[in-house]
């Protein structure tokens, strides 16, 4: 690892400390007065939000497949960490160790179902994958309706809330970080290689099958990391969150945020998950406002907020380092010229 590399990853941990701080203190110093502790649920609600929409955007932006069934992902990695917490609560673990195990078994059974589903569906394109992911997803929500360990089609109640602002922040930029350095991988830059062109990428002798189920297995992990957080916030879910509408929501956000920009993923999540919430009162024409956005952002920013485009913090502090040395070189040659002008 070179050493500019090394300072690259430096600064944004830096960087997420520093949010981390500022957002921690807010809260413990009730910084949004009475509403403090409803704006640490709201941004809890968007960590968790993330990981789904960042997850979905590896298949979506990355890959350059339509998946309409995220939904069901999410709800196994949900169901799968609830039943596995319920099982070790009591047993000697702490509240983070447990979330710990249930976030990786929720994930692990994720991805196993990813895979499953990838091998065979991966196989089309376009239209034909994005009918057999939302087909999966509905048929994932039919079977927990009628499971007896997940409650069947009542709410699966009971669930230890596990997930705080605190242990979901930090396991968001964990997450966000693995599929950041997942795309700027050699895996990362075959798949974008696939998703500009199939048939090429095909003839170069890239097995195009193995890296899109491969993409999709951590896509689908990632997801079920996201609804293992969701179930050990919320403590209690029924199949039909899950439903298309959620997966279309989750949609929305990624192609808002920009497909193919993991920092439109973070920005897209944590504003269209906020902005319901903070237009509650205005319950009658909240949703209205959600669509005015989503127009708005078609017509005028058709390839999402950031396009392609991903935020660097490095690149950051070295623009800001060159305007300072262009302006100390400017101030450094005023009193030169004048200087020559006097001779």
């Amino acid at each position: 690892m070179t050493k500019q590399r090394k300072l690259s990853y430096l600064l944004n941990l830096i960087g997420v400390a520093v949010v981390f701080a500022v957002m921690t203190l807010l809260f413990a110093f009730q910084g949004f007065g009475d509403s403090t502790t409803y704006v640490e649920g709201v941004c809890t609600t968007a960590c968790y939000t993330i990981i789904m929409v960042a997850s979905l955007n590896l298949v979506v932006g990355f890959m350059g497949e339509f998946s309409l069934g995220h939904a069901g992902f999410v709800s196994v990695g949900a169901y799968a960490s609830a039943i596995v917490s319920g099982a070790l609560a009591g047993k000697g673990l702490s509240d983070l160790a447990l979330l710990i195990v249930a976030v990786l078994a929720g994930g692990l059974v994720a991805g196993i179902a990813g895979m499953l589903v990838g091998i065979p569906a991966l196989r089309l394109r376009g239209d034909y994958l994005a009918i057999v992911t939302m087909a999966f997803a509905e048929i994932i929500r039919v079977v927990f309706c009628n499971l007896e360990i997940t409650g069947g089609g009542r709410t699966m109640s009971g669930i230890p809330k596990l997930a705080t602002f605190h242990s979901s922040f930090w396991i968001m930029a964990v997450c966000v970080t693995i599929m950041f350095l997942f795309v700027r991988s050699r895996f990362g830059r075959t798949v974008q290689a696939i998703r500009e062109d199939y048939i090429a990428a095909e003839a170069s002798g890239i097995n195009v099958t193995f890296y899109k189920v491969m993409t999709f297995a951590i896509s689908s992990f990632f997801a079920g990391v996201g609804g293992a957080l969701y179930a050990h916030y919320m403590t209690a879910m029924i199949p039909t969150n899950f439903n298309f509408n959620y997966s279309a929501e989750l949609l929305s956000e990624v192609i808002i945020g920009g497909t193919g920009s993991l920092t439109g993923s973070v920005i897209g999540a944590a504003f269209l998950s906020a902005l319901p919430e903070f237009m509650r009162q205005f319950s009658t024409y909240r949703m209205l406002g959600y669509s005015v956005v989503l127009v708005l952002v078609m017509l005028f920013r058709p390839g999402g907020i950031f396009g392609r485009w991903e935020f660097s913090l490095t690149r950051l502090v070295k623009k800001i380092a060159g305007r300072g040395k262009a302006k100390a070189a400017a101030a450094g040659a005023l009193p030169q010229a004048a200087e020559k002008k006097g001779e």
